[in-house]
């Protein structure tokens, strides 16, 4: 490290950890004390731990100096651009109310209780692919699945549960997804330059995510009923009030942008392809009009394109704020410190004991962020990357390990998730006989990512999926050059 890299505090090198203290006290007034998520009172409290951080360093230049740095590294960079970049197709599916047409096809089939719960799920895990937010969904599907859904004879718990867990799975395994674009930018190559692409890792997280998924729908299904029903007449009118069937022809340029990405490797491609089909789909069937692409009504911009840039506005304000606040650890030697402490442990010393580390780092973060797993993994993902390389680990199975431990039980503890706190107060002031739901109610029910949490824990047991960095990057069953216990 070069001399101006010496980042030193009054009071010695604890300090260093300041601005992580106070930014974790912003968390926790937001959303245990006011009860309330924002991503942009969450920027705020970043660049206020960054001030009052600078305090305390020496000089005070280069306190400054280390956050631009961190700001301006390759990967914040990179990061930045493909979430303006995915911002715009996940604007387009929400201007093109996709929800509706699973809520017409919800009313065509008739479906009720555990079944309407199970469908819930599905429908929630399509749409929060597609939009690739998961809070995002929430908001839009909770007032549609939610009352609808009770009156119907779904048991309110495992509704809302289902409500929220469809939105985590579509945040885990969405290519567009600012998780999965944080979990694979952070993770290196150490056998060919770049990081890890985000296809690579998609692919890699399926097989887990799925499995997670389809016992969760079993789950749901079994126990999503109340066995009762009421006012069925007034469920059924504001089903037909939401739904759509055309908005159903939307899942086509969503589709090939899967595939493309999957196909290409390159997010970039797959956005630009997936935004002109889309554009086209929604121009075509009257689901757009060109004012709902780009436009101006009262001097101010309109459209999907003005919107989705400005919603991914305060997510990257927040991964501005933290890749500073990481340039400050970075050279205060906090996180060499860190993974030297971690992989000089017994338990990081082989493939499979580098692995637990990982989940238990990442879920401890999770939890002290307020299940914020953007925030989690943009601040645990250079430690992951290095605990993993250490021993030989894939850039994928680093993102997989670390993405779906972050998605896990670790995102929805009652008192501090940030989840749990949306669905709740999502649940509250309905009508007559739709309940209001506790964090703690939800929290039984919440199938998804419990099972998750268990399917990673059998993985990193057994090493399921478990691959290797070979020669120029490729994936490898076997290590070449690490430790022979696994």
């Amino acid at each position: 490290m070069s001399a101006d890299k010496h980042l030193v505090f009054r009071g010695g090198k604890a300090l260093a950890f300041l601005p992580i203290v106070v930014f974790l006290g912003f968390c926790i007034v937001f959303f245990v004390v006011f009860k309330t998520f924002d991503m942009t009172a969450l920027a705020a409290g970043g660049v206020v731990a960054l001030l009052v951080g600078a305090l305390f360093a020496k000089p005070y230049s280069a306190y400054w100096s280390s956050v631009t740095r961190g700001i301006g590294s390759p990967t914040a960079v990179t990061i930045v651009m493909i979430l303006f970049s995915v911002g715009l197709m996940s604007a387009l599916i929400k201007e093109t109310n996709v929800s509706g047409g699973f809520v017409w096809l919800a009313e065509f089939l008739g479906v009720d209780g555990g079944t309407f719960t199970l469908f819930t799920f599905v429908a929630v895990c399509i749409i929060s692919m597609s939009t690739a937010s998961s809070i995002g969904t929430m908001f839009t599907a909770f007032p549609i699945f939610y009352p609808a859904g009770v009156l119907l004879g779904a048991e309110p718990a495992f509704l809302a549960a289902a409500i929220i867990s469809g939105a985590i799975f579509g945040d885990n395994v969405a290519p567009i997804s600012d998780t999965t674009v944080i979990s694979s930018s952070t993770q290196m190559f150490r056998r060919k330059t770049g990081t890890a692409d985000i296809a690579g890792v998609v692919r890699s997280r399926a097989r887990f995510a799925f499995t997670a998924a389809a016992l969760a729908a079993i789950g749901f299904f079994a126990l999503g009923s109340s066995g009762r029903s009421s006012d069925s007449a007034h469920s059924q009118k504001l089903l037909e009030q939401a739904a759509d069937p055309l908005a159903l022809v939307m899942l086509i340029p969503v589709a090939l942008m899967l595939t493309v990405a999957l196909l290409t490797r390159d997010i970039f491609k797959a956005v630009t392809i997936g935004l002109a089909a889309g554009i086209v789909t929604g121009l075509a069937s009257g689901l757009l009009t060109p004012e709902g692409v780009i436009g101006v009504h009262d001097g101010a911009p309109t459209g999907f394109l003005i919107s989705g840039i400005g919603n991914m506005l305060s997510v990257i304000a927040l991964v501005v704020t933290v890749f500073g606040i990481m340039g400050v650890l970075t050279d205060a030697g906090i996180l060499d410190w860190l993974v030297s402490a971690l992989t000089a442990s017994r338990l990081s010393r082989t493939p499979r004991g580098a692995e637990f580390a990982i989940g238990i780092g990442i879920s401890v973060t999770t939890l002290l962020f307020g299940g914020v797993n953007s925030a989690a993994m943009l601040t645990f993902g250079p430690v992951t990357d290095k605990i993993g390389s250490r021993v030989g680990l894939h850039p994928y199975r680093r993102a997989v390990v670390m993405d779906c431990f972050a998605m896990g039980i670790a995102a929805i503890v009652p008192v501090l998730s940030a989840y749990l706190f949306i669905g709740a107060q999502l649940t509250t002031g309905i009508k007559d006989g739709v309940p209001a739901l506790a964090t703690t109610e939800i929290f039984v029910a919440m199938l998804y990512p419990l099972v998750l949490t268990i399917v990673l824990v059998v993985a990193a047991a057994t090493g399921w999926g478990r691959r290797f960095e070979g020669p120029d990057g490729v994936e490898l069953k076997r290590p070449e050059h690490t430790p022979a216990a696994v």
